[in-house]
């Protein structure tokens, strides 16, 4: 099936343009070709867009990844074969801000039927760094740009209510593009929707009491989660995992770590843990994995969104003194 179909009317698409969904991109952890298959078939940006897709889509749904399994999505640049697969797709599912190749790739294609996440909640600027540097040091060139540091936070998947927010988007996309199953994608929906408020209820309780309420990542990820739940998230870098942190900034968090009571400095699987570690080492702290889940590989600690979840449910209470 693709996007020529006749059973997807122009009413139909016209309709997902209606409620508000700019652009539909498909995800999946595969990453073999997509189109003309006798499924909905669906590009998908990373996996956090991957995962909704397969879970709405289910069994009526054929979802490919633009973004290889244990690759940074940041650094994501799109081929000339991933552009004609999206050409081939019915539909295409992204997030705006997080990829400027996506980005450029679905706005210039044909798709018909393109899903923005970014359209369907709201996104925050959390800044690139919780506090401002004073000084020449922590205006050096290693120092994140003006930029970065007021551009819209895309993490919104670590939040489990935003995240909820988007797949009910998504689910209404869906059927609309495809209404043949628009039954099941509602009836999928609601499934996703639940387990989601019922991770956001047991993330709320586990963190409610801690003997502190600051954590140090390595890049800046966790702002959604951590406003969700009255957390502090102190980054060592912004947004963009590879940019480098002033000497400023990494005295500066030291100096935190002993004023707040932080135990651990969190680091990622798919981006190097050298600065976390350096950081660890002068201030005399623990090291343990948070996991911004832009990929799922086998050193993932959970087989998918929600098992990640857990895990950095898990070791979030572990480094607050959850009581």
């Amino acid at each position: 099936m693709n996007v020529r179909r006749p059973h997807i009317s122009g009413i139909a698409l016209a309709a997902v343009t209606a409620v508000g969904i700019g652009t539909l991109t498909a995800c999946s952890s595969d990453s073999s070709a997509a189109g003309n298959t006798d499924k909905f078939d669906v590009v998908a940006s990373f996996y956090p867009m991957v995962f909704l897709a397969e879970q709405i889509g289910g069994g009526h749904v054929k979802v490919t990844s633009l973004t290889e399994p244990g690759q940074e999505p940041h650094d994501l640049e799109i081929s000339a074969r991933q552009r004609a697969q999206l050409e081939d797709s019915d539909a295409a599912l992204y997030l705006k801000g997080l990829q400027p190749s996506v980005d450029e790739a679905i706005g210039q294609s044909g798709l018909d039927t393109k899903i923005d996440a970014a359209t369907l909640t709201e996104l925050e600027d959390h800044g690139a760094v919780e506090h401002d540097h004073e000084g020449e040091e922590a205006h050096s060139e290693e120092s994140p740009s003006e930029e970065e540091e007021h551009a819209l936070d895309p993490h919104v998947w670590l939040d489990p209510v935003k995240y909820a927010e988007i797949a009910k988007g998504v689910g209404a996309a869906f059927e609309k593009a495809d209404p043949d199953h628009a039954a099941d994608y509602e009836k999928n929906t609601e499934a996703l929707v639940k387990r989601l408020g019922a991770l956001n209820t047991e993330f709320a309780n586990g963190l409610k009491d801690t003997r502190s309420k600051v954590f140090f990542t390595n890049h800046s990820a966790f702002g959604y989660l951590a406003e969700r739940y009255g957390l502090t998230q102190e980054a060592i870098t912004g947004v963009d995992p590879d940019s480098e942190p002033s000497p400023a900034r990494m005295k500066e968090l030291q100096q935190e770590a002993k004023a707040d009571g932080v135990t651990t400095v969190f680091y990622e699987t798919l981006v190097s843990d050298k600065t976390a570690k350096t950081l660890a080492d002068d201030a005399g702290l623990k090291t343990d994995v948070l996991d911004p889940l832009e990929g799922i590989t086998d050193k993932s600690k959970g087989d998918d969104y929600f098992g990640v979840m857990e895990a950095n449910l898990a070791a979030l209470k572990t480094a607050l003194g959850a009581k």
